[in-house]
């Protein structure tokens, strides 16, 4: 065969190679693309995508700094030549063409004035024109900023989006403000529960401490300790959460100071299970029950009594109950006291629940089993596994088998 032949028949093979390649990587194509979804899913999926990392700029408010970070994203969604995020104080943040920022603010004004979205056409820009249309963002009702799309030109499409955008970032600073108010509630909440430390305990705890000063020095020396490691961690500034463990150790202080006041009138049985010690609870969520079980339900017992406090694991939760044999608590006092009525003797049992049913749903509130002459039992449930809840972790002292009984 000619070798002219042999060439032409290479080629050919050559060529069928080729076009049997380029029809699989054209099915190829085909199928990945089906497999990312049609044009409107990825449509769909790029505008979720973009909302959600603008998302994270703008709970604290448009006038913050990490909140201009969310310009590039909001650009992106509306597709515009270039946009003007601007605060209530007149603030502009641009992305794009920075020679729109002294534009920017005057319809952001405009538009922030009239609670309505404006557009402005044939503006001059450089070397040509430009139209923009300005949304307000209305948070509650009040202008807290507004955005500026500028594009040319303007369409409808543009004008419709633009002012959905501005409302759905004013949803984001809604949110932002609604959680500021959640934070706010519970700090005071936990005010309100340090402000349980009343003055009548702090003085009969230095009253106790007092006593023991010439009769048995080391004694007294003790119980100041004590007194200084609880009002510490009662009044501590830092963290919404702590551990177990560090409740516990609280609880023992407070006890101890209450048993130098009534001697063997106060008897405590304390079960706990070791693996539940690191377990997360809201800081001051413990303490305040044992308080009310001393102060509520054995102080004007005749003869005190005896409070169990008990931490079990429950599989993926912690069960904590705090239970006294003593006076008790009328069932409607209590069912009024834990429903906001009027504050009474247990706003601690009070605070306490609407704590745990903001932090974990209205499901993990108190269990309280109580009657008049009855004796109280307190009971909670946490998760034991908590993401984002950070609490420095302790080992609590205890005795055998996690038992102690004093």
């Amino acid at each position: 065969m000619p070798e002219s032949m042999l060439l032409a028949a290479a080629a050919g093979v050559v060529a069928g190679a080729l076009a049997v390649g380029v029809v699989l990587l054209l099915r190829r194509l085909v199928v990945a693309s089906r497999e990312l979804g049609t044009d409107v899913e990825r449509a769909t999926y790029q505008t979720l995508h973009l909302a959600s990392r603008a998302a994270k700029h703008l709970r604290g408010g448009i006038d913050e700094v990490d909140a201009m970070r969310a310009g590039r994203y909001l650009r992106a969604l509306l597709g515009c030549e270039s946009l003007a995020l601007v605060d209530r104080a007149g603030g502009v943040t641009v992305e794009g063409d920075d020679a729109v920022r002294s534009v920017a603010g005057r319809l952001a004004a405009e538009a922030s004035a009239s609670g309505k979205s404006q557009v402005q056409r044939r503006i001059p820009l450089g070397d040509g024109e430009t139209d923009a249309v300005a949304a307000p963002i209305l948070a509650d009702g009040r202008a807290v900023g507004a955005i500026v799309a500028f594009a040319a030109p303007v369409r409808a499409g543009l004008v419709r989006a633009t002012g959905e955008v501005a409302d759905w970032v004013a949803a984001q600073v809604e949110l932002g403000e609604l959680d500021a108010s959640r934070a706010a509630l519970a700090e005071a909440e936990v005010r309100a529960l340090r402000a349980q430390i009343s003055p009548h305990f702090i003085y009969n705890s230095l009253n106790a401490i007092a006593s023991f000063i010439n009769t048995d020095p080391a004694q007294a020396r003790e119980l100041v300790l004590e007194f200084a490691d609880f009002t510490r961690y009662s009044f501590r500034r830092h963290g919404d959460f702590t551990t177990v463990a560090e409740e516990l150790r609280s609880i023992d202080s407070y006890l101890r100071l209450e048993r130098a006041r009534f001697g063997d009138r106060l008897k405590v049985t304390l079960q706990v299970a070791p693996e539940v010690l690191s377990t997360v609870v809201p800081f001051l969520s413990i303490q305040p029950l044992v308080e009310n079980a001393v102060r509520h339900g054995l102080e004007s017992k005749e003869g005190g009594g005896r409070i169990t406090i008990t931490a079990e694991d429950s599989g993926a939760f912690a069960e904590i109950s705090v239970e006294d044999d003593g006076v008790g608590i009328d069932p409607a006092v209590l069912e009024s006291v834990l429903a906001g009525g009027a504050p009474g003797e247990h706003v601690g049992l009070r605070n306490v629940d609407a704590r745990l049913r903001q932090v974990y749903g209205e499901e993990h509130g108190l269990v309280v089993e109580t009657n008049v002459g009855a004796g109280t039992l307190v009971r909670m449930r946490v998760p034991k596994s908590q993401p984002g809840r950070v609490a420095a972790s302790a080992d609590a002292a205890l005795g055998p088998d996690g038992r102690l009984e004093r």
